[in-house]
């Protein structure tokens, strides 16, 4: 994949876990800049490196490119202490000269251990209809940042007294709020952030300045996208989303750089379908088929390890992930998954009381009783991880990702069939 200047984005087309670490790296190989304009530590990335594992959550996985500047946007939320952690374990591996290449923009939110206790009572809370968080804080955080309590990277170098004073009533009204259960060493937060700032000092700048600055000059940025278009706070499967933007639209809020600066987007969607937590799930096959994808394709989270729920490709819900994201092409991944299934389906429309639907539905009651109408497509059943070239896949596999661009309105560019970081298929 050649990156032209200016800025290309890369999304998760489904409900997140579609393989996007491992086509960022590719794409991050012939990037000057790599950024991430949303989420938090909840987006887990691992990508292999000359037979080293390395776990991203809150870094942008360009990191182990050398020439790589990696920006931790505005419209993130940093937990520090994840943070550090994260840099120590990857050092320990062999990451190098990250100091140089890393930035925090000083308007991203801080995410406290006190957030991510919240998160924890807060699902507890919710009792049955708990939404399967990953406990890291992230909600709680976009919470306080939309009711503007929130604090920034930039506070942390203001008067210090005032940042103090702010977070005892912060910490407070939380109280106020869960009681007992919220316990918190003030004295002990506040010396350990003071310290913390002093550590991430040469990392934090502004970072609208600097994409500015590199978008001006020519350079090829390439945005990270966290987490997922269906589970994106606006259009995804509401409640059961992420609390923040997810889809293109994120680049612009979560980076401050303009619409016009993005030349390309680029969807990263599995040969099937995949959600973890809580929510509806229309292609969702709970039966030995789900089982069997689960296994072969080994779908565990990389942040919680939580086994995923697996179903069907739904062409339903990539029709309407294209209308929001405008999807220039498509990296279809895991498609080897499916080799040894005589038979593979494709949800091509959802009916409700008989009636085809014209749209994918806001509300969760609607989808949770829609009947999903399937095409069903003949499958190659022979190993396809060894093939480089498109015109070497069996011919059902070729008519099968001809039938999904036909479904879903976009060429699928790169066809991944394997888990090592070169089992990628290109079509011409």
């Amino acid at each position: 994949a050649n990156m032209e200047p200016g800025a290309c984005m890369v999304v998760g087309a489904q409900w997140g876990d579609e393989g996007k670490g491992k086509f960022v790296d590719m794409l991050a190989e012939k990037a000057d800049v790599v950024a991430r304009c949303a989420g938090g530590n909840n987006a887990g990335h691992t990508v292999v490196v000359d037979g080293k594992s390395f776990d991203f959550h809150l870094l942008p996985s360009g990191l182990i490119h050398p020439n790589c500047v990696c920006v931790i946007g505005n419209g993130l939320v940093v937990h520090l202490p994840g943070l550090l952690a994260e840099i120590e374990k990857n050092e320990k591996k062999g990451l190098t000269d990250w100091v140089s290449r890393l930035v925090i923009s000083d308007r991203a939110h801080l995410v406290f251990d006190l957030h991510q206790e919240i998160d924890g009572l807060e699902e507890k809370e919710k009792g049955g209809s708990s939404i399967g968080t990953t406990k890291r804080g992230i909600g709680p955080t976009y919470s306080a940042k939309a009711a503007r309590t929130g604090f920034r990277v930039c506070d942390l170098y203001g008067d210090w007294a005032v940042f103090e004073a702010r977070f005892r009533t912060f910490v407070a009204n939380y109280q106020k709020r869960y009681g007992a259960e919220l316990q918190v060493d003030i004295a002990a937060e506040i010396s350990s952030y003071k310290q913390m700032a002093e550590t991430i000092r040469p990392l934090v700048k502004d970072t609208v300045l600097l994409m500015q600055r590199e978008l001006a000059a020519g350079k090829r940025v390439l945005v990270e996208g966290a987490n997922a278009t269906m589970l994106d706070l606006d259009f995804g499967t509401y409640p059961y989303v992420t609390s923040s933007s997810c889809t293109v639209g994120g680049a612009c809020t979560g980076l401050g750089v303009p619409a016009r600066s993005i030349k390309a987007v680029y969807g990263v969607v599995k040969a099937y379908t995949t959600r973890v937590g809580g929510g509806a799930f229309p292609t969702e096959q709970l039966n030995e088929i789900g089982e069997k994808i689960q296994n072969i394709g080994q779908e565990y989270g990389v942040t919680t390890g939580r086994k995923r729920r697996c179903g069907w490709f739904d062409a339903v819900q990539m029709r309407y992930s294209h209308a929001i994201n405008g999807f220039d092409k498509l990296c279809l991944t895991k498609l080897d998954v499916l080799d040894t299934f005589p038979e593979i389906k494709v949800g091509v429309a959802y009916r409700v009381q008989g009636k085809v639907l014209e749209s994918f539905p806001a509300d969760m009651n609607i989808l949770a009783e829609v009947e999903v109408e399937y095409a069903t497509f003949p499958g190659w059943q022979t190993s396809i991880s060894h093939v480089r070239n498109f015109s070497d896949l069996p011919e059902n596999a070729r008519k099968y990702i001809h039938a999904l661009e036909t479904l879903v309105g976009v060429k699928m560019h790169w066809i991944g069939v394997g888990a090592s970081r070169d089992a990628i298929v290109i079509q011409e």
